[in-house]
């Protein structure tokens, strides 16, 4: 019996749907007899599937269905032409295309929607030059790396060379990446995320691969980690995937932290070197390509090109070096060929301050506390004494960034040291002691704190500070060292939350540069006419989230006085959704004409690749530099 009666039957070269996949139809075959079924010969249309061939009995189909106004029944009906024609156009088209084997010849340049420098032709040039691409793009920070791949995997389409395009980048540019390759590349790029998986698993089932429902990607790094991401990956890839691509971007985050004589791996490392050798080509893009370690430098390189270079090996080979990375400075290029501003460091002083003033005495009475656990614990274990040190250390950080930020990590110290004193020692060792090798590790290259939500920042940092006292917590604290904790404790509460010298020295920086006419701080009174601000941006950067909410809240007072006085200020933050994330972007590099915000105080979360500059210039670090 049929069951798709109503449905007409299909003709060769027309687009159908069939369970659930287009098709492209190859052969119909009409029934033997009256109210047989009729074979339909088709190929697959996905890109999951494609090409792969399926028969089918159109009338027994329950969701058969011809779509309508398609390119392909036309081309179909007019026939083919003949193969002696056919061989004439294809050679015509082989002749020009020499540059698909000619190296030294470019196209890729000459389509996309951008304006190419000189410089940023070099990768190109070199990548054209490499038997697989193996390329690591090491320029200063502005000079265009994402303008260099992007020509790179234009010109590698154009030659038939990649199909399958993979970015690993980090979660804060995603959408620049894919924004960028869009605009100034014509390059449409998925951004795999979980909303990708799902909608994909909505469409075409649950037991889909989402990678291979298209052939370029975006991914976030922290996703790559997640093996509910990164195996349907490696089934895509297999052993080994001709014709893909791996771009990896702030490739230095796949480097091994340790400066050992045989780098550790982190988590992050071992996926990469999982993954890149399933990629044909391969390319590493990082401003900051050595971290200080040649054996940590050799294990990245030998991610890229593992027949170049070799871990433990120090890279000594100037000449292999050369053939695979593309390195300069802006100093380099603004010396050959200009273009550049030159980029100024100016260091501002705040001196004159009185001896009573809270900065200062917090810091003669860290000083010495800092110096009676120093000798009090000079003793003790290594692990004890490191735990103090960490304790003293991140005080003394916070008090550099803010009194704020001080006054809180104090006020947790305090509480654990008295908690600390009421446990036995040997408990406190047990528990605390194996959570310590985490704390005191260096940030490493599956660290993401930046993202992460300003709450759990706080709450993390508040753990290891309470573990690290606990361990650090002596039988009995000396009165004198109990008298310094209760006076900074006492000083840095009253001081909190009050303007301090250096946010007197930032409004009246904005006063002079931004807004002439700004009151003073601290003034309640409104100015008539309210003073005007011009077309100049700032960009404030704090590591710390209660620094952060301090020079909100100093500065948007600051600001208040002036009209809209909400809208000339943000703050860019770990834990905003993306959107909102791309809406202060947009707004910050919008024309100053037509978007009134004029400051932006951003955390770690603005730190990696982030495009800010259009229209800023200035830049303010407010944690005075911290050297142990």
């Amino acid at each position: 019996m049929s069951l798709n009666a109503t449905s007409p039957s299909p003709e060769p070269g027309q687009v159908v749907r069939v369970r659930s996949r287009q098709y492209l139809v190859d052969e119909v075959v009409a029934p033997p007899n009256v109210g047989d079924n009729t074979l339909v010969r088709l190929s697959c249309l996905n890109d999951d599937a494609q090409g792969e061939r399926l028969e089918v009995l159109w009338e027994s189909e329950v969701d058969a269905q011809v779509l309508g106004g398609d390119a392909w029944a036309g081309v179909a009906k007019k026939g083919f032409d003949p193969p002696a024609l056919f061989a004439a156009y294809l050679h015509t088209l082989e002749w020009n295309q020499v540059t698909s084997t000619d190296p030294k010849l470019m196209q890729a340049p000459f389509r996309a929607g951008i304006e190419v420098m000189a410089y940023q032709l070099e990768p190109l040039r070199k990548a054209l030059l490499l038997p697989r691409v193996n390329l690591f793009i090491a320029d200063d920070v502005g000079l265009g790396k994402t303008i260099e791949a992007g020509l790179i995997v234009r010109e590698l389409l154009i030659r038939q060379k990649v199909r399958r395009i993979v970015v690993a980048c980090p979660a804060s540019v995603l959408l620049q990446w894919r924004d960028e390759m869009e605009s100034r590349f014509g390059l449409t790029f998925e951004v795999l995320d979980r909303d990708y998986v799902i909608a994909r698993r909505r469409e075409r089932g649950y037991g889909v691969n989402p990678w291979s429902t298209h052939s370029r990607f975006i991914v976030s790094q922290s996703l790559l980690r997640d093996e509910a991401y990164a195996a349907p990956l490696r089934d895509w890839l297999g052993e080994f995937s001709p014709g893909s691509l791996l771009i990896l971007d702030e490739a230095h985050h796949a480097a091994p932290a340790s400066g050992s004589k045989y780098a550790i791996d982190s988590y992050f490392t071992r996926v990469v070197r999982d993954l890149a050798p399933r990629f044909e080509h391969r390319l590493f893009l990082s401003a900051t390509p050595h971290n200080g370690h040649p054996n940590s430098f050799a294990a990245l390189l030998e991610l890229l090109d593992p027949n170049r270079f070799c871990r433990g090996v120090p890279v000594k080979s100037h000449k292999l070096l050369d053939a695979i990375m593309v390195r300069r400075l802006k100093s380099d290029i603004r010396e050959v060929a200009g273009g550049f501003p030159l980029r100024r460091v100016i260091q501002i002083d705040i001196d004159g301050l009185p001896q009573d003033a809270p900065e200062l005495r917090l810091a003669d009475l860290l000083a010495s506390y800092t110096e009676l656990r120093t000798d009090r614990l000079r003793e003790s274990r290594k692990t004890v004494q490191a735990a103090a040190a960490l304790v003293t250390t991140s005080l003394q950080k916070r008090l550099l960034s803010s009194v704020e930020a001080f006054a809180r990590t104090l006020r947790v110290h305090r509480a654990s040291t008295e908690k600390a004193l009421k446990e036995d020692e040997r408990q406190r060792a047990e528990r605390d002691l194996p959570f310590l090798s985490g704390i005191l590790a260096t940030p490493g290259p599956d660290d993401e704190r930046g993202e992460e939500p300003e709450q759990q920042l706080e709450g993390d940092d508040d753990v290891a500070i309470e573990a690290a006292t606990r361990i650090a917590a002596p039988v009995s604290v000396s009165n004198e060292e109990r008298r310094l904790l209760d006076e900074m404790a006492s000083l840095a509460e009253a001081a909190r939350g009050l303007p301090d010298p250096r946010v007197q020295k930032l409004v009246d920086w904005i006063r002079a540069n931004m807004c002439p006419g700004l009151p003073a701080l601290g003034s309640a009174a409104r100015i008539s006419p309210l003073p005007a601000w011009n077309d100049r941006r700032l960009l404030i950067f704090t590591e710390y989230t209660d620094t952060k909410r301090y020079l909100e809240q100093q500065i948007g007072a600051a600001v208040a006085a002036t009209d809209h006085g909400d809208d000339w200020i943000a703050t860019l933050h770990g834990g905003l959704s993306e959107e909102r994330r791309e809406d202060i972007k947009a707004a910050f590099n919008a024309d100053p004409s037509r978007n009134p915000l004029r400051i932006l105080i951003a955390t770690d979360a603005a730190r990696e690749g982030i495009n800010l500059q259009n229209h800023c210039a200035d830049l303010f670090h407010f944690d005075v530099p911290w050297n142990p």
